[in-house]
């Protein structure tokens, strides 16, 4: 097998994982929850998202999350912004990237955004100009790469079009969504061949849900092309409040542990990121997904 000898996780628990949870998670607590983040040895976490609270409500106190964190100088510290009010918000609380977002399927990004495609366009790229005048980095995640909720099967040459849309913007690197996990590994093989044929691989990233439970297999196929850059969720929280049955994102810990396995770097410290996820499981009241927890569970 043709793997990376390190790859690089991208934590989005904070606001991907807390983003559908219908209980208020208390402020307190997700600043103690990402400031345990913060030890694990991750170098990207993205705290939340400057959202309007009628849209996402658990993620309301955005603001006093986002200035109450204990910040290491040797961690990223994201936002995700719809529009230009949000990237106000994420510019007043200084943090050192932002994230744009917008669907490959134009139903999923009616229901998500409120706009067609090409009516998402010239918002974003405001956004993006705004941004990395204000000195940030701008990161940006395309949904439904892989399936659609409304639409089913989405066209490649529909994805293809919107990536290079979001690199003209100015985004340094896209992100691939499989919103609703129903990607398979063969699906996988073929669109990342197809899309690397246009785009490089360091300038593309996997986020993968778990729906279905094809979200490690769907790794592997990622890391053989030449994937490096993995976004996953301590515990396995998640899901999409504009995707029905989407399931949570691949659980961080399950995912450094087969990294290590296979003998893949990530410079994480599982024991550290059990632990978080334990606070965060505690607190939510409830038990999460994570394979690697519910063994480290039944172990103490």
């Amino acid at each position: 097998m043709n793997l990376p000898s390190k790859v690089k996780i991208k934590e989005v628990g904070p606001r991907d994982g807390l983003q559908n949870e219908k209980a208020f998670i208390p402020t307190d607590t997700k600043v103690e929850w990402i400031n345990k983040l913060s030890e694990t040895g991750m170098d990207y976490i993205e705290v939340t998202s400057f959202v309007h609270p009628k849209w996402i409500p658990a993620l309301a106190d955005a603001m006093e999350v986002a200035k109450r964190i204990e910040r290491k100088s040797s961690v990223t510290y994201a936002a995700l912004v719809p529009n230009r009010r949000g990237l106000e918000g994420a510019l007043e609380a200084d943090l050192d990237e932002v994230s744009i977002f917008m669907s490959a399927s134009e139903t999923h990004n009616q229901q998500n955004i409120n706009k067609s495609i090409q009516n998402t366009f010239p918002v974003l790229k405001e956004v993006v100009s705004e941004a990395l005048s204000s000195g940030k980095k701008v990161r940006g995640y395309l949904s439904t790469v892989f399936g659609c909720p409304y639409d089913g099967r989405v066209p490649l040459s529909n994805v293809q079009k919107v990536i290079d849309e979001l690199f003209d913007m100015g985004v340094y690197e896209v992100s691939l969504g499989d919103t609703i996990g129903v990607a398979n590994p063969k699906q996988m093989d073929m669109v990342l061949s197809q899309l690397l044929q246009e785009f490089p691989a360091e300038k593309l990233a996997l986020h993968l849900h778990d729906t279905r439970g094809m979200a490690l297999a769907n790794t592997v196929v990622g890391l053989m092309k030449g994937i490096t850059v993995f976004d996953s969720a301590v515990g396995g929280l998640g899901g999409c409040p504009y995707a029905k049955g989407a399931a949570g994102n691949v659980a961080t810990e399950d995912l450094i542990h087969m990294l290590k396995e296979m003998g893949i770097e990530t410079g994480i410290d599982l024991s550290k990121v059990l632990t978080s996820a334990k606070y965060i499981e505690r607190e939510l009241g409830k038990g999460l997904p994570s394979k690697q927890l519910q063994i480290w569970n039944s172990a103490i």
